[in-house]
């Protein structure tokens, strides 16, 4: 299992797509919680919210970076955070899709987070009942072709983030 810089290195050495799966209404992550205040405040959230240096940073170097995330309507108010963050994200360069399951079907995907690099490493996040992250365990070479088919079927499925704030309007 991976943690902390350990994990954090995947984001350097992948040398084409990375593709995240996302399913759970709250992640704590502790780096979050002063800006998730401030988001909750009504606050202004800087210009990192405009476009997401650390997405900028794999996507200046031609790497293609895409998530699904799995969510129901309503929102918590950590996804309505999120979501508010999502449009400085896209404009660094991540494609994002959302599959809300009050609207959507979402049968036949994993009820759990993971990560897909480069096609052929694959990490199933693993996290406390709170959200909180505890590590990303590599899963074996034999899993691969269920997980691809798990990222094509969520991109098959998944709105573009644009779409779905409207709809939300």
């Amino acid at each position: 299992m991976l943690t902390g810089e350990d994990f954090g290195r995947l984001f350097e050495t992948f040398e084409r797509t990375a593709f995240r799966l996302e399913t759970l209404a709250e992640y704590d992550v502790e780096e979050e919680r002063e800006e998730i205040a401030r988001f909750l405040a009504g606050e202004d959230m800087g210009p990192e919210w405009d476009d997401n240096p650390w997405v900028r940073s794999m996507t200046d170097k031609g790497k293609s970076v895409s998530r699904v995330h799995v969510l129901r309507s309503p929102l918590s108010d950590y996804l309505r955070y999120e979501l508010a963050a999502y449009p400085g994200n896209i404009a660094a360069g991540e494609s994002i899709g959302i599959i809300d399951r009050s609207e959507q079907q979402a049968d036949g995907l994993p009820d759990h987070d993971f990560w897909l690099f480069d096609d052929r490493d694959v990490y199933r996040m693993h996290y406390t009942p709170e959200g909180a992250f505890v590590g990303g365990e590599r899963l074996p070479d034999e899993r691969l072709a269920e997980y691809r088919a798990y990222r094509d079927l969520a991109l098959a499925r998944a709105v573009p983030f644009g779409v779905y704030r409207e709809w939300r309007r």
